[in-house]
């Protein structure tokens, strides 16, 4: 299985990036992980926020195919625990799932457009993180639920 990541925007903080960098040089060892930054859009002082929201939806849909699974990261979407998540995955690669893409989106979240193609919603917590500091918690996440998989020590339940 391939997982993809869409992220609006760059990290921007140098601590994240290395978090970020250090998930995926471990996720090498279990998954192909591809991860795609669209940056910012431009201007964003003069723009309402649903035009933001808009014009990343535009980019987003350019990074996606009908062929993937698309789940994004909504606060308002279904919570895991972490070993629920490490099922939903186990069960995406018993069923050969070929490719799953999360995208994170902007601020402003996703317009109606991308929510009606996601297949589904993912929350992290029920709190509010920064869009740069989802991408790192995730890639944790997603390293998490791989070693829980193959029954490694690094989740202790």
């Amino acid at each position: 299985m391939k997982v993809k990541v869409v992220c609006i925007g760059k990290t921007g903080k140098d601590f994240l990036e290395k978090g970020e960098q250090e998930y995926l040089n471990r996720l090498k060892h279990y998954l192909s992980v591809e991860r795609i930054e669209i940056p910012d859009v431009k201007n964003q002082k003069k723009r309402s926020n649903d035009e933001i929201k808009k014009l990343e939806g535009e980019q987003i849909k350019k990074c996606l195919s009908e062929q993937e699974q698309i789940y994004l990261l909504d606060e308002r979407g279904k919570s895991y625990s972490s070993e629920a998540f490490a099922s939903f995955l186990e069960n995406k690669l018993l069923t050969s799932t070929p490719k799953i893409t999360f995208v994170i989106g902007g601020p402003y979240g996703f317009t109606e457009e991308l929510k009606s193609m996601a297949k589904g919603k993912i929350s992290l917590s029920e709190m509010t993180f920064s869009h740069q500091m989802v991408r790192m918690i995730f890639f944790e996440q997603l390293y998490r639920a791989m070693t829980i998989l193959k029954g490694e020590k690094y989740h202790h339940a």
